[in-house]
């Protein structure tokens, strides 16, 4: 691997981290297709990703733990432990092609309606899923996608957009939730066969990047205005879905 590659994952790594930071979400979606551009084995990019995303959550999820939605966050942790081993199983029987073009399509549809509507909404628009039960399949949801594509933000952050979480409660919540089963997912990809030779190096010489980028990202967070983050975050979605797509193009 030449030096070349390594600063190449390294940058990739870095946007993905940046996105995260700032948003809550999105640095798989973000990574993961610019990683499959270099010369590195898909497992590793998995690993590394799902390293990096853990790593975010834990700088970010101690300064936003005030603001997270316990009861929510105890189901979709649970959740998250029944999909986890699902997940496992989509990497072998389910083409990713196949979630990965239908999640993508889905995303796009749902951001798109859905910052149309803020956009055309008069006055605040209410939460369109109250019932706390939801909470248990997205964290189901959440497990197999990331476990098998480390793409386990994507249904909290469609629940969180759908409840209508505050920027404060929609960072923290997620972050909470991303690194608990954030450890679970790379311990799951561990015993899955996921860690290569190549994945410590690499994480080793990202860190100091992801460590950059973490701070970066709070510091935007802090100062993107409450009114105008949900529509940051149906446009981002958007644009993550696609991502999803121009990717198995």
């Amino acid at each position: 691997m030449t030096v070349t590659v390594i600063i190449l994952i390294i940058a990739s790594v870095f946007i993905g981290a940046l996105i995260r930071a700032t948003f809550g979400f999105g640095e798989a979606v973000v990574s993961m297709p610019l990683l499959a551009l270099l010369p590195i084995g898909l497992h590793t990019s998995i690993s590394l990703i799902g390293l990096a995303g853990l790593t975010v959550a834990l700088f970010t999820a101690i300064s936003g733990w005030r603001h997270v939605d316990r009861p929510a966050l105890i189901r979709l942790v649970i959740g998250a432990l029944i999909g986890i081993p699902i997940g496992l199983l989509f990497i072998v029987k389910v083409p990713a092609m196949i979630i990965t073009v239908g999640l993508g399509i889905f995303l796009m549809a749902y951001g798109s309606y859905s910052f149309i509507k803020l956009l055309y909404a008069k006055g605040s628009v209410k939460s369109r899923l109250r019932a706390s039960f939801w909470s248990l399949p997205v964290g189901i949801i959440s497990g197999i996608m990331g476990s098998a594509y480390n793409t386990h933000g994507v249904p909290v952050v469609v629940y969180g957009t759908l409840r209508r979480w505050e920027p404060r409660r929609f960072r923290g919540t997620l972050q909470a939730h991303f690194l608990i089963s954030g450890v679970l997912i790379v311990i799951g990809q561990a015993l899955g066969g996921l860690w290569t030779e190549d994945l410590f190096l690499l994480f080793g010489l990202s860190l100091p990047a992801i460590i950059i980028a973490t701070l970066l990202g709070v510091f935007l967070h802090r100062r993107i205005p409450n009114e105008k983050f949900e529509r940051y975050v149906f446009l981002l979605i958007v644009l993550l879905g696609f991502l999803l797509l121009m990717n198995h193009v």
